[in-house]
């Protein structure tokens, strides 16, 4: 298990499932593409060319590519919390800085960033103000934010499902989007969007949704969690409740996405 010293035991603990899961992260990560992809197309058009960007949270690099494609003369760097996913990050995007930090404490020097970049890392984030402290030191003056993040409401069919079983929790519980919105307002970056959008994906197994969890590193659950395994029982006991959501589709997963665009101001 890879440990950070500097790192909240939660976090720690965050670092090493998601290093745990990097070798399995990308045969899984349809949704997190889809959601970059997505983010990346709201990039407004930057008010100076663009000679260093950030990408918070890079995973295995799949961004990083896509980002250095679009400046392939600018200096990017890569920063994830989970040093397994940098490891697989460096093979696949090679000619970048990156290094393994927290959002929340960027090592990087004030006014150095043309762009940053995040998607779905900073839910991971206890102090998100913190984050967009740290965004908008390290940008320049003129320089663009996009970051996407779960929010409240998301795996909502899987939460009820699990009440069915016992009062423990077994699925991570995010920000709402009301305070993305009252932390975006208050950062002192130009908001020029915060929305909230709706992703459903549908599996025919619950399974299907469990083992896709668990090799995106995004299993990891926080306080409060049920300790020890659950019985057959009790698993069964969520398999019936799940099938009440089964749709034609199959069984649908939501996960609610808010999307941000922020610039500093000049």
């Amino acid at each position: 298990m890879l440990e950070h010293p500097t790192l909240t035991p939660d976090k720690q603990q965050v670092a090493a499932a998601f290093s745990r899961a990097a070798s399995t992260y990308d045969s899984v990560a349809d949704f997190q593409r889809v959601v970059g992809t997505r983010l990346l197309s709201l990039l407004p058009e930057p008010q100076q060319p663009v000679q260093r960007w950030l990408d918070i949270g890079c995973g295995t690099g799949y961004f990083c590519t896509q980002l250095q494609q679009r400046w392939p003369t600018a200096q990017g760097t890569g920063l994830d919390l989970a040093e397994g996913m940098l490891n697989f990050a460096r093979i696949r995007c090679p000619n970048m800085h990156y290094v393994c930090a927290d959002a929340e404490h960027l090592p990087l020097q004030d006014n150095s960033q043309d762009v940053v970049f995040s998607s779905l890392a900073l839910q991971w984030c206890s102090d998100f103000a913190s984050v967009l402290a740290e965004i908008q030191r390290v940008l320049k003056p003129g320089g663009i934010a996009l970051f996407s993040s779960l929010v409240d409401g998301s795996l909502v069919e899987l939460r009820r499902s699990w009440q069915a079983v016992d009062n423990f929790t077994h699925v991570n519980q995010f920000r709402s989007l009301s305070l993305y919105h009252e932390l975006t307002a208050a950062c002192g970056l130009q908001v020029l969007d915060v929305h909230c959008h709706t992703h459903t994906y549908y599996y025919s197994k619950v399974r299907e949704l469990t083992h896709e969890l668990k090799h995106l590193g995004a299993d990891h659950v926080q306080a409060g969690r049920a300790q020890g395994l659950v019985s057959r029982q009790g698993f069964q006991r969520l398999l019936d409740a799940y099938e009440g959501y089964r749709q034609p589709q199959g069984l649908p997963a939501t996960w609610q996405v808010v999307y941000g665009v922020l610039r500093k101001k000049d």
